[in-house]
């Protein structure tokens, strides 16, 4: 029998992806790609019986494609914390949402397992930028500072390298990674002994600094806008940067706009971190944004649009 795993190819879908299958071995066809590649359930071609999981991927966005399947008479799990819409009823359905603001799909997943592998949840939550929740889910694993900081670390680059216009703007595609994530119940030791870590880590760092030697092309007391260069490190650190600015001044929101070959704007949007919510409501004003309440963003936003979108970045916080 044919089986599916669908997710998005950031730290948090992942990590829900490496949890399920540490505890349900199984060997199946990876459908992923790189995050805003998030409308995926159109490529699963699957039949009646087979098995399709999700996971970290807004149903909102998958809504025809998943019908369809169920109507095949296809089994789906469909685990995931963005905004769903309307939810379907259908008898080889089983959804595990949750719309948390401060939690992410590891953890929606963690608890389907009652916590078997707590510390890939605590990797994926850190990826998402949600620290705090991170930090407190941490707490029975007795990680001492180092171990900590080391799957923060991981998080984040796990996530980094989920940004970019296609896949081949990333280090690594999100499906071979996780077959290098795949055999290792435990994340330390995948930090400890895989190279790809290390390739990840001075990626991460040489970007960084790239986008760190930026000035906001606008700002005020509670808003910080950037706008990156046409480049592929720019493309990479898009996402990672904005979280960085968003810990770094939790009472602003920020947005990051990176061009793309279409001659659009990718834009990454992060509410206060102080108040995580409005930035889901802010992108879906646009034809193609989405995402969640404390960080969203927009695939293709016209360049004529920019004081459009200005205004309305603005009016959100």
């Amino acid at each position: 029998m044919p089986d599916f795993d669908v997710f998005n190819g950031d730290a948090d879908g992942l990590c829900a992806l490496q949890q399920l299958r540490l505890a349900e071995p199984r060997e199946s066809q990876l459908i992923t790609g790189v995050k805003r590649d998030i409308a995926l359930l159109a490529r699963v071609q699957a039949r009646a019986g087979d098995r399709v999981d999700v996971l970290d991927l807004s149903l909102d966005k998958n809504r025809e494609a998943l019908l369809d399947l169920l109507e095949l008479g296809v089994q789906v799990r469909y685990f995931d914390h963005h905004h769903a819409g309307t939810l379907p009823q259908h008898p080889n359905l089983q959804l595990y949402l949750e719309g948390h603001s401060r939690r992410g799909t590891s953890l929606l997943v963690d608890a389907f397992l009652n916590g078997r592998y707590r510390a890939w949840a605590v990797v994926g939550t850190f990826g998402d930028n949600f620290d705090e929740t991170a930090e407190q889910a941490a707490q029975p694993l007795g990680l001492d500072e180092q171990q900590l900081a080391e799957l923060r670390a991981l998080g984040i680059y796990l996530n980094y390298n989920s940004y970019g216009e296609q896949v081949s703007d990333l280090h690594i595609p999100p499906d071979v990674l996780f077959r290098q994530l795949q055999p290792y119940e435990n994340p330390l030791d995948f930090i400890a002994e895989e190279d790809s870590f290390a390739l990840l880590r001075a990626g991460f760092h040489e970007d960084l600094r790239c986008a760190e030697a930026m000035q906001p092309a606008w700002e005020d007391e509670r808003h910080r806008l950037y706008v990156l260069p046409d480049a592929p490190w720019a493309r990479r650190v898009s996402g990672v940067f904005a979280n960085r600015l968003a810990r770094q001044a939790p009472a602003s929101a920020h947005a990051v706009l990176t061009p793309s070959s279409t001659g659009d704007y990718v834009v990454s949007v992060r509410a206060p971190l102080s108040e995580p919510q409005g930035a889901d409501l802010l992108c879906r004003q646009f034809p193609t944004g989405g995402g969640r309440q404390a960080a969203a963003g927009i695939n293709r936003l016209p360049k004529s649009a920019y004081e459009e979108f200005l205004q309305a970045f603005q009016a959100a916080f």
